[in-house]
């Protein structure tokens, strides 16, 4: 038997498309009256059941547990631990009940992470129509075997990959397949092995729609062995990738996790073998350092960050499915967009129409009868629109598409091309419904794809009949004898016709002729191919699924943004092409097909896809490779698409993007991303947002890590220097757990900084910590340790007693973080200005709420006595204010330093 020619086609699968039906119907041991029963039973015990296989799940224990796998959340039990040791139930229980919280997100959030193979397994009919011992019958989808017979027409979803064997006008909607835009025409014919998948027309798809006419077709796949199936495959074997912020809070958390390991036991046989403090006292100090360095209330609020990142995104219509993509956006580098549907509106709009004389140019997009009429060359419009008249009404009228406006969008009932020429006809100011009545049909000729064009008789208005013909160009001129002129009839222009067809292809627009013949009602019988000949070709009509205009401002944003734009589509390439310039995707338009992609190793596929601009013809196989391609180069990529040829892609990427509007169920399930507009400006715009979530999730870590660090110094010098501890355990607790949070949150509402999209994307493998923030952080640290410190001992030198002494610390270390705060807010501005201190209600909610808080700790009897706190008098109050007015003058002394030396935030 003939093997695999085509390099789109895994090894050892058959070229079923470019096989004569004599030869399908041998191979697979068939006939044109089907199986018989006993031979179906013996196949579906040989291929199994049509069906996609279920993928073997987590089970929701163990998903629930795996939210636990995180550094910090393993420092949020070892401070849990920490605080019972210490006698702390309570705080203890708090620390948990964070951690608890913070698993719950994670676990609803990823709930849903492999219902991708689930609607794609949903896209199945469940019964399809079969001829079996020369009867037609129905049996259900998953017992289909190959060999089998099966039937299909308009409406029916195509149950299995089919051999066509018989196809009468049928056309099938393969864009969740291909990307195209436009339902395919199917014959019988065999075609060429290394056709690409939108190019084979003898074979329907599994899962495909029959979007008219009927046909037969032999079974060649079933369940996994199918198109849609292998799709599934691919799904199932892409690895979840963990997001560059997660990674880098992991990378950070071990590091910390050594460093506080090493560090408390050198302090414990420090303070036991040097200050020979008993071990059970030198425990109880370690424990307060660990309570004090770990930053508890971190993971929490960084999850609440990246939820109200969520929340920002949606109110731009972009729905985040998975938290951790929030931020990923932030650094994605490539975006890789389908065109269809994406880029484009996936709307047919017929654009020009040309006849032997005039070149008319319709604005407008989509079905919405609305636009003006442009002459190209002429300054006379309407003497141009008048010679369109004819070609106009042709195709209104050899047409059987209708349009139907519902919830404010113009929606076409039949084929898309039939629907832009009704929405052309209704711009040229015919009323549709009173032309189609005046001149009634009478007969028609359905387009078939052996003769290639569809063919109408009407009554015409003034008496006699009609012929209105339309089709592929080459089709429609072979039938005419003449073109029609101002002055009647001429003899047929071959060269003009064939240098505008050539240019309408060169655009990326898809043609049609029209032609019509007037016979007077002399052929009164049943109209046949036999009266479709000496027409008077009437012209053109070039039709393009327009790129949706406000997609070019968006990406000349990503090029200002440093975020590279590529169109991936299974679209032709001269298609493709043209939207990408029209986009103004590249300055240097590179297009590289999927033959290409195919002859390319892994390695050639790097260099490839770097350069190229356009990927056309590509299928799944394609799409999934040049994502990883491009992701072996450090590159973080974000892929759009809206059919289940995209979901292998969508899953791979770093962050997976779906339309809403127009996406497969199978599309939205693999991403982490869904656009509620299906627009592509709302991926910039999620961008965006994304970059200030990371900025903002920076800025937690950079306000956090500096209290904890000042924590841990005067824990540290407390026990190598042998004084006693400047706040105890459950004080630290407090300032960690109930303040941080509260103030660190208020970070999460934090609007984007200026010229957000002006700088390039941060390197994937950047630290979390930048240079100029890991000196913050050692620099804060050291000022409160230094201030708090100072407070503690003048306390103590004044005579006041320890407990005094440790409230003035704790109500320093708070206000030093309102005033850090504030600081924080602008990393690379100051913050000394009347929008650095009021412009964000979150922030003085927050200043107001721990201001309540602390003089409840101070001053109220209940927490005096859980916390050992006394009452400060107002000169203490004045000293700590001013301590916080003097810390914030240093860091924005150290912010105008680091501006002009030009250090990096």
């Amino acid at each position: 038997m003939e093997r695999d020619v085509n390099p789109e086609l895994p090894a050892g699968i058959t070229p079923w498309h470019a096989l004569p039906v004599e030869t399908v119907y041998s191979a697979l041991q068939t006939s044109p009256s089907g199986l018989c029963e006993q031979d179906a039973m013996q196949r579906i015990a040989t291929y199994g059941a049509n069906a996609l296989p279920e993928a073997p799940g987590l089970h929701p224990v163990v998903r629930f547990l795996a939210q636990f796998n995180n550094a910090l959340i393993y420092f949020l039990l070892a401070a849990a631990v920490a605080a019972m040791v210490l006698g702390h139930a309570v705080d203890a229980g708090v620390i948990v009940a964070v951690v608890v919280v913070n698993a719950i997100v994670g676990f609803i959030q990823e709930g849903k992470a492999e219902e991708a193979l689930a609607a794609i397994r949903s896209m199945i009919s469940p019964h399809a129509a079969v001829v079996r011992e020369g009867a037609r019958t129905e049996v259900a989808v998953r017992d289909l075997v190959p060999g089998d017979l099966v039937l299909v027409e308009a409406g029916d979803r195509v149950p299995a990959d089919l051999r066509l064997v018989r196809a009468r006008s049928l056309r099938i909607d393969e864009a969740m397949l291909t990307g195209e835009s436009v339902t395919a025409e199917k014959r019988e014919a065999p075609v060429a092995a290394d056709v690409p998948l939108g190019d084979r027309q003898s074979m329907a798809f599994s899962g495909t729609l029959v979007a008219a006419g009927q046909g037969a077709g032999i079974v060649v796949a079933t369940g996994q062995a199918t198109q849609i199936g292998r799709i599934s495959v691919l799904i199932a074997g892409v690895e979840p990738l963990t997001t560059p912020l997660l990674r880098q809070i992991d990378s950070f958390g071990r590091r910390f996790t050594i460093f506080c390991f090493i560090m408390a036991a050198a302090l414990f046989a420090f303070a036991v073998s040097v200050r020979g403090h008993d071990w059970a006292d030198a425990l109880m100090a370690v424990v307060a350092l660990a309570v004090g360095a770990i930053p508890e209330g971190l993971p929490a609020v960084i999850t609440i960050t990246l939820a109200i990142g969520v929340r920002r995104m949606a109110a731009r219509n972009a729905v985040i499915r998975r938290l951790p993509a929030v931020e990923t956006l932030g650094a994605t580098t490539i975006i890789c967009s389908d065109k269809t549907g994406t880029l484009t509106r996936n709307e047919m709009t017929a654009r020009h129409v040309v006849t032997s004389t005039h070149l008319l140019e319709a604005s407008g997009a989509g079905y919405a009868p609305s636009g003006v009429f442009t002459a190209i060359g002429s300054d006379d419009d309407v003497a141009a629109l008048e010679a369109s008249e004819e070609v106009i009404r042709c195709g209104l009228l050899c047409n059987d598409a209708a349009l139907e406006q519902a919830d404010g969008r113009w929606r076409v009932s039949g084929d898309p091309m039939e629907g832009a020429l009704v929405a052309l006809a209704a711009k040229a100011g015919l009323a549709v419904d009173h032309v189609r009545a005046e001149w009634p049909r009478l007969d028609e000729i359905p387009f078939d794809a052996a003769h290639r064009f569809m063919a109408t008789r009407h009554v015409a208005p003034g008496g006699g009949s009609v012929l209105f013909v339309k089709g592929a160009p080459e089709a429609v001129l072979a039938v005419s004898a003449s073109e029609a002129a101002p002055g009647g009839p001429v003899p047929l222009d071959m060269a003009h016709w064939d240098r505008e067809i050539v240019r309408a292809a060169g655009a990326g627009e898809r043609v049609l002729g029209f032609a019509m013949k007037a016979n007077a009602g002399e052929d009164a019988g049943p109209l046949g191919l036999g009266a479709v000949e000496g027409l008077v070709f009437l012209g053109l009509v070039a039709f393009i699924d327009p790129p949706r205009s406000e997609v070019v401002s968006a990406i000349a944003e990503c090029r200002s943004a440093g975020i590279a734009v590529k169109m991936i589509t299974g679209d032709h390439a001269a298609t493709a092409a043209a939207i990408a310039a029209q986009l103004g995707l590249d300055d240097h338009l590179e297009v590289v097909t999927g033959a290409e992609v195919d002859a390319a190793s892994d390695a050639q596929l790097v260099t490839l896809a770097r350069r190229a601009s356009v990927f056309a013809r590509t299928s799944p196989e394609h799409k999934l490779r040049i994502v990883r391609a491009l992701q072996s180069t450090g590159a973080v990529v974000a892929m759009t698409g809206d059919g289940v040829n995209d979901a292998p892609a969508l899953k791979q990427a770093d962050v997976g993007v779906a339309m809403g509007i127009k996406g497969t169920e199978a599309a939205k399930e693999a991403a982490e991303m869904v656009l509620l507009d299906d627009n592509f400006v709302s991926i910039v715009a999620a961008v965006h947002e994304g970059r200030t979530v990371y900025d903002n999730v920076r800025k937690v870590i950079a306000w956090t890590l500096p209290t904890s660090g000042g924590e841990g110094i005067a824990v540290i010098a407390a026990i190598l220097f042998g004084f006693v501890m400047p706040m105890t355990p459950v004080q630290i607790l407090w300032i960690n757990l109930i303040v941080t949070v509260t103030l660190g949150l208020a970070l999460a509402f934090e609007p984007s900084e200026p010229g957000v999209m002006d700088r390039a994307p941060r390197p994937a493998g950047a630290a979390l910590l930048s240079p100029f923030l890991l000196w913050r952080v050692v620099f804060v640290s050291g000022l409160f340790a230094v201030t708090t410190l100072s407070i503690f001992f003048a306390a103590l030198a004044e005579g006041r007693d320890l407990e005094t002494a440790r409230t003035l610390v704790v109500n320093a270390i708070v206000v030093l973080e309102v005033f850090y705060l504030y600081n924080v807010r602008y990393l690379s501005t100051t913050s000394l200005t009347l929008r650095g201190g009021f412009s964000t209600p979150a922030v003085l909610m927050a200043v107001a709420i721990v201001v309540l808080a602390q003089i409840a700790f101070t001053y109220l009897p209940l927490m005096q006595n859980v916390f050992d706190t006394r009452p400060v008098t107002f000169r203490d109050g004045l000293i700590i204010l001013a301590a916080g007015i003097g810390f914030m003058c240093v860091l924005e002394v150290e912010k105008v330093v680091a501006r002009r030396l030009g250090v990096r935030m």
